[in-house]
Order: C-alpha cells, then sequence, then structure tokens
C-alpha cells in the first residue's frame, strides 16, 4: 500500500475510537495524536479545597434568668431578694448569658441563712480555624472545671461526677471565707453539645447560725444544673 495511504488508515482507525479514549490513540507513525497530559494535573490540581467543620449543634441561648422554675427558686433561696434576678450583661445574647440571685433568710436570734445562685450560658458556633462547636465547649468545660477546682482560698475542695446531666457533668465543692464566715460552695459545670452551663450554689450561717449542710447544697445544686441543661435544649426546638 502506498505510504500515504496507510497514514490515512491510521487515523480513520483512531477516529472511530470513543472520544474518551482518543488521548490513547497512536498514528501510523507510532507518535500520540492526543494530549499527553496526565489526568488531574492540570492547574487546578494544585487548589486545595477550603477547610470544613461540621455545624454546632445549638444556635441559640435561653434567658438565663428563666432558666430555673418557681419551685427551684423557691427551695434553694427561701426568702429570695428578687425572684426575677440579676441578669448579666453581654454584649451577644446568642453565645452568652448568665444571671444570679440572692437568699437572706432572718431567723431572729437563731441568725440568718444566707445564700447565692447563679447560672451562665457559654454557646460556641463552629470555626474551620478553630474547631467544631462541640469540640470548643468541650475544652471551656475543661477549662471551667480547673478553674472551680483553683478557686483562691479554697478548702476541702472535692469533685464529684453527676450523672444524667448533658453529655458531661462535674461538680466541684469546698469550703472558703468570706468576711468572717465560713462558706459551703458548690460550683457544676456541663456541656451539652456546644453549649456550657456553670452553676454556682453556696450558703452561710450568719449571726450565730449554723452552718448549712454541704450535701445538701450538692444535691440541690445538681437538679439546679439539670434543669438549666434542659432549659437550653428547649430554647433550640423548633
Amino acid at each position: 500500500m502506498h505510504r500515504s495511504a496507510k497514514r490515512l488508515a491510521g487515523l480513520l482507525t483512531c477516529a472511530a475510537v470513543p472520544m474518551l479514549l482518543v488521548a490513547g490513540c497512536s498514528g501510523s507513525d507510532g507518535k500520540s495524536s492526543g494530549d499527553s497530559t496526565p489526568s488531574g494535573s492540570s492547574s487546578a490540581a494544585g487548589t486545595s479545597p477550603s477547610p470544613t467543620v461540621a455545624a454546632a449543634k445549638f444556635k441559640k441561648l435561653p434567658n438565663p434568668c428563666t432558666a430555673f422554675s418557681k419551685g427551684t427558686l423557691d427551695k434553694l433561696l427561701p426568702k429570695v431578694k428578687d425572684a426575677a434576678g440579676q441578669q448579666g450583661k453581654s454584649t451577644d445574647p446568642t453565645a452568652r448569658g448568665a444571671c444570679s440571685w440572692t437568699s437572706s433568710d432572718d431567723q431572729g436570734v437563731d441568725g440568718t441563712q444566707f445564700r447565692w445562685l447563679d447560672v451562665a450560658f457559654q454557646r460556641y458556633d463552629s470555626d474551620p480555624a478553630l474547631g467544631t462547636g462541640e469540640k470548643r465547649a468541650t475544652d471551656f468545660y475543661t477549662q471551667q472545671i480547673n478553674a472551680a477546682k483553683g478557686t483562691q482560698g479554697a478548702k476541702k475542695v472535692a469533685t464529684v461526677a453527676t450523672a444524667g446531666t448533658g453529655d458531661a457533668a462535674t461538680a466541684v465543692t469546698y469550703d472558703i471565707a468570706k468576711e468572717g464566715n465560713d462558706f459551703k460552695n458548690t460550683t457544676i459545670v456541663a456541656r451539652t453539645a456546644n453549649i456550657v452551663v456553670t452553676v454556682n450554689y453556696n450558703g452561710a450561717g450568719m449571726a450565730g447560725a449554723d452552718d448549712p449542710n454541704g450535701n445538701d447544697l450538692l444535691k440541690a445544686a445538681q437538679a439546679a444544673t439539670k434543669e438549666a441543661v434542659a432549659a437550653a435544649a428547649k430554647a433550640n426546638q423548633g
């Protein structure tokens, strides 16, 4: 066969192959008739995809001053000064909020029973540079526990596991002297998904009153913390 006819036959054979395989065809002269660039080695291959993290579960926080029921406030604060509570200032109520209450039960010659209760909520969003909201909340949860255990002047510090409260919860109890009075204090830190709830509950017997029972304060604080965790979940329903 004439040389030009042979070359034409080779080209016709290549053209009959499906388009995705054209790059693999060779002409009669043995050279590739398509692009020899390996798949995936284009300029786009050097572009790294943007990092992503799972979205945070909770987007809202409850009003901290409504985190506890009236019954809970009555139990923990027999003579509460203001049942509405004192709300803390926050530059971003969707990320953090706090409320506190005080109670002073004057028992005449038997002295006065003082109680303090506060609750704080901290919520974390997911951030590609910092991690998921849950991881960030877990880190803060650990920091809060360590801060409670390291309270200046605290004595008889003990850590108590608190089951059935969010994804994790720990109570820290200790005694501390303030202004000549001996206070029994309980701090409970709980995490539910990307929200951390911190409850402080303390009491003291003043003017000759007996000191409160620390175990009673602990149990009351544990029940209150479960209620606050439930309030966080409820705020995100719907």
